[in-house]
This record gives structure tokens, sequence and C-alpha cells, in this order.
């Protein structure tokens, strides 16, 4: 709004300047808390919607693994290959996610990513044969990659000092879409005919609810900086120039999630058809995914809140690694007479997923150091879980039985005990970067 002196054309007296803001500037400041206001609150059912749509894609494919198989005609070793390509998609694209988010806002990144996931899902059960599904399988799997990474991104954006309870909502809501899917998956896909493909192509409408709310985000760029982040000019300068590759952490922390990522695409892979195979009813098996992913629900709410008070993260991995332990030894010896204590103790140890996400958003300074942490751990982690769901596949193949898998199981989680210890020292990767820097 112009002021009085614009209109009038008498060049003196001239009017005492006063401390009064300008239109824009005015306008700008009344208007930033209910900005911040609504936006904050879209920011929350966002980062919901998008974390329960991260594992239906997956579990999903386990709960009718087998009917997938004999649909499309696959080996078992090419199974083992189907179940290695959520990492193998989340390594390759959620690498290139702090750059998309740099060019486009992270907002709109996971915006597209939701719409890839829907996409994906919808035509993947109707191309036809194994490259159709997998070419499907892989634009969703790539959209789950970005928001995957971003999601931490987001949380530490928006929420710097409420890093803790933001990611146990967020890894709550993605263990109740992870369960949810195992549970219900094959009762639907029986309501609908018993269609295989019918089944897993439901889960695109929940895909398609999960991009209402991140399209006003992305459509008012004003929302961006309705959540400015307070750190110095000098951590910004560090985070710009931060080698990421130079901080021991750094790496702790990918083989960490590497290791708990091998973990929790085996068990959403095989894990139903481990139950199968010991006499477990098909739908009993998918319920005791259910219940292992279930587990989640409320400790991934707890863990983050117990890990962000403690100076040292340790003695938590110690603890869910102790439950990994117990839970394959019980599934070796007697799979079917105790299945539903293994799937609880192995629920315990599928929540180092949320602990390794607080840590990411612990070990960095600001936001701009998560995305690239996130980056490097997400995608170095998810090549090193390649191999882990592939290798299942053919041992079973061959030795024609689960005692060599979950051998391999049990076995993997001694290294992650270990590399999870150092990535929870307290330290940022800034200052170990530096210190690498000076020496």
């Amino acid at each position: 709004m112009a002021s009085e002196e614009t209109r009038t054309m008498t060049p003196t007296p001239t009017p005492t300047k006063t401390p009064i803001r300008t239109d824009a500037a005015g306008g700008a400041a009344e208007k930033q808390p209910a900005t911040r206001a609504w936006a904050t609150r879209l920011v929350i059912v966002g980062i919901v919607l998008a974390a329960l749509n991260l594992r239906p894609a997956i579990t999903s494919l386990g709960s009718l693994l087998e009917e997938v198989r004999d649909g499309l005609g696959m080996s078992g070793t090419l199974a083992g290959l189907l179940t290695s390509v959520p990492p193998l998609c989340f390594a390759i694209f959620g690498v290139m996610a702090p750059r998309l988010a740099r060019r486009f806002g992270p907002s709109a990144v996971v915006c597209a990513g939701m719409v890839a996931i829907a996409t994906g899902l919808a035509i993947r059960p109707f191309l036809g044969g194994t490259v159709g599904f997998l070419a499907a399988s892989a634009l969703a799997l790539m959209g789950i990659a970005v928001s995957n990474v971003l999601m931490p991104v987001i949380v530490k954006r928006w929420f710097p000092d409420r890093v803790g309870s933001m990611t146990g909502l967020y890894s709550m809501a993605l263990a109740l879409g992870t369960s949810m899917a195992a549970a219900i998956t094959v009762p639907m896909t029986d309501a609908m005919g018993g269609s295989w493909q019918s089944g897993l192509a439901v889960w695109a409408a929940l895909a398609v609810v999960a991009v209402v709310p991140w399209v006003p985000l992305v459509r008012d760029r004003s929302a961006a900086s309705a959540a400015p982040e307070h750190v110095s000019s000098t951590v910004r300068q560090e985070d710009a120039d931060l080698r990421i590759t130079r901080s021991r952490t750094a790496w702790a922390l990918a083989c960490f999630f590497g290791l708990q990522a091998t973990a929790a695409y085996i068990t959403m892979g095989w894990m139903p058809q481990i139950f199968r195979d010991a006499g477990v009813p098909a739908g009993e098996a998918g319920v005791l995914l259910a219940v292992i992913m279930a587990m989640g629900v409320p400790l991934a709410f707890v863990i983050p809140r117990v890990a962000t008070r403690l100076p040292n993260q340790g003695p938590v991995v110690v603890v869910l690694g102790a439950c990994g332990l117990a839970g394959y030894a019980g599934l070796y010896f007697a799979p079917a007479g105790g299945a539903w204590v293994w799937a609880l103790l192995l629920g315990v140890s599928n929540c180092a997923f949320p602990l390794a996400l607080t840590m990411v958003g612990m070990r960095a300074k600001s936001s701009v150091g998560v995305a690239k942490l996130s980056a490097f751990a997400q995608s170095t982690g998810y090549l090193i879980s390649i191999p882990g769901p592939l290798l299942v596949g053919v041992l079973y193949q061959h030795s024609g039985g689960w005692g060599l898998p979950i051998a391999l199981m049990a076995g993997l989680m001694v290294p992650q005990i270990v590399v999870g210890i150092l990535a929870g020292r307290n330290r940022t990767v800034e200052d170990e970067v530096a210190a690498a820097s000076a020496s």
C-alpha cells in the first residue's frame, strides 16, 4: 500500500522518517506466523502419509511372492534377484536426492516421489512378464528412494529441536504402512477374487492420497522460507565444502545402515516363505510378517526419543542386535513352534532402522549436512545390502532348506552391532572432516 507521502505532490516539508516497516516487509512479517502454522501442520501430515507409502510396495510383494513367482514363471534365484531390486534402486536413485532437492526443493521432490510410487504400483502387475514387472517396480522404488533420503532432511529443516520425536513419528508411520501391507494384502487379494495383480495394484491408492498434502507446499514457494534454519555461517561453509567420505562416522553409519537394511529386506522378502515352508498357513505367515513390522509402530516412536537423550547410542544398538540373534536362533531350531515369539524378537531387532535415521539427524549440524550424510549413508548402505536377499535365494535353492540362509542372517548381525556402536559415538561428521583436513 503506498504511503501518504508518495501521493503528495508537495516536496516540502520532508516528513520525519519513522521505523514503520514497508508494506512488503510488514505484510511478510504479519503473514509469516500464519504461513508457518499452516505449513508446519501440512508438513507433518505430508511426512506421515509419505512414510506410510515407503514400504507397502515391498511387503505386499513379500506376502504374495509365491503367487507372483508362479504367475511370472520365476525361479528361486530370480525371485531372490527380485527381492534385491529395492536396495539396488535405493542406492542408485537415493544418491540423486540432494542434488534434486537443491534444484527443485525437498517438497517438490517428495511430491514427485509419491507420484512415481502411485504410478509404478498401479501398472506393474499388468505389464506382463518379469521385465515389465521389474521396470514398474523400479519406478515405484525410485520414488521411495528419494523420499527415504529427504525425510531426515525435512525433519532437520522444519523441526531442528524435535529431531527425535519427529523421526519417531515418521518411523512409526513407516512401520505402520509396512505391517499393514504385510497383514492385509493376502486377505484383500482373496476378497478381490484371488488375483495377485489386484492385490498388489490396490496399494497405489494410498500413494495417490499421499500426493495431496505436498502439492500446496510445492505451489506456495513462501512455505520454504517459513522454516528458516538458524545455523552459523561457519557451519554453512563447512557443510557446503563437506567431503563426507573423510568421516569415519559416516562410513560406520553407512555400514550399519547397510547391514540393518540387509536384515530388513531379507525379512520382508523371505520371512513369509520361511514360515510357510515350516508348515504355517499362508494367511498366518503374512500376519507373522505384519507382527515383525508392527513392533516398529510403538518402538519406532520410543527408540528415537531415547536415542536423542543418550550421549552414545551404542547400548541401544547392542540390545536390538541381541534380540535379532535370539530370534534367528529360534527360527533355526523351531520355526513353527515358537513362530510368534521369534516374530516379536525380530520385530524389535528391525527397529535398527529408526535408530539409524535418528543417528543421521544427530551426526550432522545442519539440514545441508544431514542431506549429504543421509544420501551417503543410505546409498552406500543399500549397495551393501544388495547381495543379501539374492544370496538367501541362492542358498535356499541349492541347499533345499532354510538352515544356511538363517545362519547367514545371524552371522551378519555381529558386524551390524560393531559398526552400530562406532556410529553411535557422540560426534559430528563436520568435526571429523575438519580434523582430518587439519592433520
